[in-house]
C-alpha cells in the first residue's frame, strides 16, 4: 500500500514537472501555481528525512543554498531592509525550488521535461512570426518590430538561444534519429535562428554565438583545427548575413557602436548607461570589497554616487549586470559564492557518464556566466527559473537517488 501511495505521488510529480517545463516559456503565473502544488505535496508527503539526505548529498542543492545563505547573511549590513527582503524573495528560486526540485526529477523523464519545453518554445515562435508576418496583432510584450510573445526580449533571446541549442545538440549527436526527425528539427534549427534576429535582444544574440562555438568544438571533440575553422567561417558568416537581412539586428549593432564612440557625449544612451552603471558601482565596490554594502542597499548608494558623479543621469536599482550587482550588495564573498555554484555544475558535468548530460550540463553556467554581464539574470524569473529546472536534473546523481 505504502510502495503503491509512493508510485502514484511520482507519477504526480512527473506530470506536474513536465506541465512545468511546458509553461515555463509562456506564463508567470502558471509556472508559480504548478510549483506551488508540487511544493505543497512535497512538504504534505513525509519522508523528511529521505528528502534531507537527497538534499544534503547534492553538491549543486548545497551550492545553491549556500548562494541564498549569503544573500540572507546581507541583511545584517543592509540598511534598506525593504528592498533586501525583495531582493531575498526574488532569490527564493535557490533556496525552495531548486532543492526540492532535485529529489523529485527522474532521469528517464528528462526527454519528456526538455520536450514539454521545446514544444512551447515552438508555440512562442510561431506567434512571433504571426506577429512578425502580420498574420495577427500585436500582444502583450510582441510587436511588428520586435516579435516577443509573453517576455520582454531581454528574456525571450537568451531562452531562445538556449533552445537552439538544444535541438543542434539533438540533430548532431543522437544517432537514433531517423532522417525525417532530422530534417524537421534542422528546419526548427533554422527558423529559430531566423527568429533571433528579428527580436531586440542583444545578450541572447551575443549568447546564440556563444553556444555556437561550444557546439561546434564538442561537435568536432579532439579536432581543434576543424573547428577552429568552421568557427572562423560560420560565424562572420552569419553574423553578416543577419547584419544584411535584419533591420532590427542592423539597427541595434550600430547603435552599440556608436553608444560605445560617443559615450563621453552622450551618457543617457542604453549602451552609455549601462557603461556608467558600472563606473559609478565601482566606486562603491572599491570601498566595499570584501562584505559589500548589504544585501538591499543597491539603490541608496547608488543614489548617492550618482549625485556626485553623473548627476542629471537616472538613479538605479539595478546596474544591469550581475556581476556588480553581487559584488555592490556582498562583495567578494558573493561573488564567490555565485562562481561557486557554477564551479559544481561544471565539475558534476564533466563527470558525468551521459555525452548529453555532460555537454549541456557545461553549456548551461557557461552561457549564463556570458549574458549576465549585459543583466542581473539570475533575479529575472524566466530565466533564473530556466536555469534552476534544468539544474535539477542535469546535476543530480541518479545513481545515488
Amino acid at each position: 500500500m505504502i510502495n503503491s501511495k509512493y508510485s502514484n505521488l511520482d507519477q504526480i510529480y512527473q506530470y506536474l514537472l513536465i506541465f512545468l517545463a511546458f509553461l515555463l516559456p509562456l506564463t508567470v503565473a502558471g509556472g508559480n501555481i504548478i510549483m506551488g502544488l508540487i511544493v505543497i505535496l512535497w512538504l504534505l508527503s513525509g519522508s523528511y528525512k529521505e528528502k534531507f539526505n537527497q538534499i544534503r548529498g547534492n553538491k549543486l542543492a548545497v551550492a545553491s543554498l549556500i548562494f541564498f545563505a549569503v544573500h540572507v547573511l546581507g541583511l545584517l549590513w543592509t540598511s534598506d531592509m525593504t528592498w533586501g527582503l525583495h531582493i531575498v524573495r526574488k532569490m527564493q528560486d535557490f533556496f525552495i525550488y531548486l532543492p526540492i526540485l532535485l529529489t523529485i526529477t527522474k532521469k528517464e523523464n528528462i526527454k519528456y521535461y526538455i520536450s514539454a519545453f521545446l514544444l512551447a518554445i515552438t508555440i512562442t515562435e510561431i506567434l512571433s512570426y504571426m506577429v512578425w508576418f502580420e498574420v495577427m496583432p500585436a500582444f502583450k510584450n510582441a510587436t511588428i518590430d520586435n516579435p516577443t510573445p509573453f517576455m520582454s526580449h531581454i528574456s525571450y533571446n537568451p531562452i531562445l538561444a538556449f533552445s537552439i541549442y538544444l535541438v543542434s545538440h539533438e540533430v548532431l549527436f543522437n544517432k537514433a534519429l531517423d532522417a525525417i526527425k532530422i530534417y524537421i528539427y534542422s528546419f526548427f534549427v533554422i527558423t529559430m535562428t531566423f527568429n533571433m534576429f528579428i527580436t531586440g535582444g542583444r545578450a541572447g544574440q551575443v549568447m546564440y554565438f556563444v553556444m555556437l562555438i561550444i557546439l561546434i568544438f564538442q561537435y568536432f571533440d579532439s579536432q581543434k583545427k576543424k573547428a577552429l575553422i568552421a568557427v572562423l567561417i560560420l560565424i562572420p558568416g552569419i553574423f553578416f548575413s543577419a547584419y544584411q537581412m535584419s533591420n532590427i539586428f542592423h539597427e541595434r549593432v550600430d547603435l552599440a557602436i556608436n553608444n560605445i564612440a560617443n559615450y563621453a557625449d552622450n551618457k543617457g544612451s542604453s549602451t552609455g548607461l549601462r557603461i556608467t552603471f558600472a563606473l559609478n558601482s565601482w566606486e562603491i565596490i572599491k570601498e566595499n570589497p570584501i562584505i559589500g554594502v548589504g544585501t538591499g542597499d543597491f539603490p541608496d548608494e547608488y543614489r548617492k554616487i550618482n549625485m556626485s558623479k553623473t548627476p542629471g543621469l537616472p538613479n538605479a536599482t539595478n546596474p544591469h549586470n550581475m556581476y556588480t550587482l553581487i559584488l555592490v550588495q556582498l562583495g567578494l564573498l558573493g561573488l564567490g559564492s555565485m562562481f561557486y555554484l557554477f564551479f559544481v555544475q561544471i565539475k558534476v558535468a564533466l563527470t558525468s557518464k551521459s555525452k548529453f548530460l555532460r555537454d549541456i550540463g557545461l553549456v548551461l553556467p557557461i552561457l549564463f556566466s556570458v549574458i549576465m554581464w549585459s543583466d542581473s539574470y539570475l533575479l529575472g524569473h524566466y530565466t533564473a527559473f530556466l536555469f534552476v529546472f534544468f539544474s535539477s536534473f542535469l546535476y543530480k546523481n541518479f545513481e545515488k537517488f
